[in-house]
């Protein structure tokens, strides 16, 4: 199964979020047991605003993932898909470009109309525990 990681479940590890740490941080496991995953590109630059120490964060996630390849076409994708979110839409895209089955993501609601379907950590793993 291919999964694309959104930023959310990313920052529930980086930053140890409660109560949402644990379920987050069990997807990267799976992904470091040989679980395909990827995440967007723009996940990288948000993480990297976000976290004071993105650059090592980042640089480990980068052993357990792979980032999604996109470009001018997935943006226009994005920008064409009934999402009311546009970060929300480009994470879609990229999974789209990436041929993710689904999208790890604690936001479900923005992914109603996601063309690939999302589900919680927790859900995921459950699927694949």
């Amino acid at each position: 199964m291919r999964v694309l990681i959104d930023t959310d479940v990313l920052l529930d590890v980086a930053l140890a979020r409660e109560p949402h740490v644990a379920a987050s941080l069990a997807v990267l496991e799976w992904a470091e047991k040989g679980g395909e995953a990827a995440v967007a590109w723009h996940s990288f630059a948000n993480c990297g605003y976000l976290l004071k120490s993105g650059r090592r964060f980042l640089r480990n996630l980068l052993d357990l993932v792979e980032v999604a390849s996109v470009g001018s076409d997935d943006a226009k994708v994005a920008m064409g898909l009934p999402m009311a979110d546009l970060e929300d839409a480009f994470q879609a895209a990229s999974a789209l470009a990436w041929k993710a089955d689904l999208i790890v993501t604690r936001n479900l609601r923005d992914y109603r109309k996601s063309p690939v379907p999302a589900v919680s950590p927790g859900d995921f793993m459950k699927r694949v525990g």
